[in-house]
C-alpha cells in the first residue's frame, strides 16, 4: 500500500515536471524571434570644385589620403584670368595715374601763360581808358568828330571786357580742376581697384584648398584635362560627420521618435554596444513604398528614412560599414 502512494506521488511529480517542461518551451518558441534591422555608416561628403576656366597643373593628394582644413588639393593653371588679371592690374595704375595728373591742377606754364595774357589785356584796357578820357576831352573842346569819340568808347568797352575775360581765364588756370572731374577721377580709381580685387578672387581658386578635415574620396579628372567652372574635381568625405542611415517600413515607425536611443552592432568593428540617437527622420520617395498584396484589409504602406548618430565617437567608423539593430516585436 505504501509503495502504491510512493507510486502515485512519484509518477505526479515526473508529470507536473514535464508540464512544466512543455509549457515553458511552448512559450519559448511561440516567442517571436526580435526583427532585425540593417543599416549603413554614411558621412557627409564635400564636391571640391573651383571657378575657373583652365587645366589641372597638379593634383597634391591621391585618394584615401587624410587632409586637414586649408591643405592645399590641386592647382589650376588658367592663363586666360592671369592675362585678365595684368590687365586690370595696368588699368588701375593708369587711372592712379591719371588722377594724380587731374588731382594736381593745371600745369604751372599754363597758369604762367593765363597771368601773361591777363596782364596784357590789362593794359591794354588801361591804354583804351587814357585814349577815351583825352577823346573826351577833345570831344567837349569840339577839337574831334563824334565818329572819333565813339571809336575811343568802343575800343575802351572792349577792351575791358577782354581783361575780364583773360582774368577769368587766369582764375580758372590756378584753380585747377572742378570738383566734378576730381570726383569722376576718383570713381574710376575705385572701379579699376574693384575689377583687380575681382581678378585676384578668380586666382586665388587656382589653389583650391580642402575646406573641412577628412578623407578624399574620389579624383574625377586627369592631370593635364581642361574643367569648367563648378566642375567636380574630387570628393572630400568628412569622416568625423558620420552618421548611420535606415530604411524604416510605415508599420515599425512606433518604435523610432525624434532623440530616441538604441544599441546597435557593427561587425566590422567587432563591436555590439555602439549607442545611437535618432535625429532626422523623412519618408522616401514613392518608389520606396511597400505595397499591399491583399486585396482588402491591408494597405501600401511607406518606407522612411532614419538617421542616427553616435553619442560617442567611434574609433575605426568609416562610411558604408554594416550597421545591425534588433527591435522587439
Amino acid at each position: 500500500m505504501k509503495d502504491n502512494r510512493k507510486f502515485i506521488s512519484l509518477a505526479f511529480i515526473v508529470l507536473l515536471i514535464v508540464v512544466v517542461l512543455v509549457t515553458a518551451l511552448g512559450l519559448l518558441f511561440s516567442r517571436k524571434p526580435p526583427l532585425v534591422l540593417q543599416g549603413e555608416v554614411e558621412a557627409t561628403e564635400i564636391r571640391i570644385s573651383g571657378k575657373l576656366l583652365g587645366r589641372i597643373d597638379s593634383f597634391l593628394v591621391d585618394e584615401g589620403d587624410n587632409v586637414y582644413r586649408g591643405d592645399t588639393l590641386v592647382i589650376i593653371n588658367s592663363p586666360i584670368v592671369q592675362a585678365q588679371y595684368r590687365k586690370t592690374e595696368a588699368l588701375h595704375r593708369a587711372t592712379i595715374e591719371e588722377n594724380k595728373k587731374i588731382d594736381a591742377g593745371t600745369r604751372r606754364q599754363l597758369v604762367a601763360a593765363a597771368y601773361q595774357l591777363w596782364i596784357s589785356a590789362k593794359s591794354q584796357a588801361e591804354l583804351a581808358e587814357k585814349t577815351y578820357e583825352r577823346i573826351l576831352a577833345l570831344f567837349a573842346d569840339s577839337v574831334v568828330a563824334r565818329q572819333r569819340f565813339d571809336e575811343a568808347e568802343a575800343a575802351m568797352l572792349s577792351a575791358r571786357a577782354a581783361e575780364r575775360a583773360a582774368y577769368e581765364q587766369y582764375m580758372m588756370a590756378e584753380e585747377g580742376a572742378q570738383r566734378e572731374d576730381l570726383a569722376a577721377s576718383q570713381n574710376m580709381v575705385e572701379a579699376a581697384a574693384g575689377s583687380v580685387d575681382e581678378m585676384a578672387a578668380l586666382l586665388v581658386d587656382t589653389k583650391l584648398t580642402a575646406p573641412a578635415d577628412g578623407q578624399i574620396a574620389g579624383i574625377y579628372p586627369k592631370r593635364g584635362e581642361l574643367i569648367a567652372p563648378g566642375s567636380p574635381v574630387m570628393t572630400l568625405v568628412v569622416v568625423d560627420d558620420s552618421y548611420v542611415v535606415f530604411n524604416v517600413r510605415e508599420d515599425l515607425m512606433p518604435h523610432f521618435r525624434m532623440g530616441c536611443r538604441f544599441t546597435v552592432s557593427i561587425p566590422a568593428l567587432a563591436r555590439d554596444d555602439v549607442m545611437l540617437s535618432v535625429y532626422y527622420i523623412s519618408p522616401l520617395g514613392s518608389y520606396a513604398t511597400w505595397k499591399s498584396t491583399k486585396q482588402a484589409g491591408s494597405y501600401d504602406m511607406r518606407t522612411f528614412e532614419i538617421k542616427l548618430r553616435p553619442e560617442k565617437p567611434v574609433d575605426g567608423l568609416r562610411p558604408g560599414m554594416t550597421v545591425l539593430m534588433n527591435l522587439e516585436r
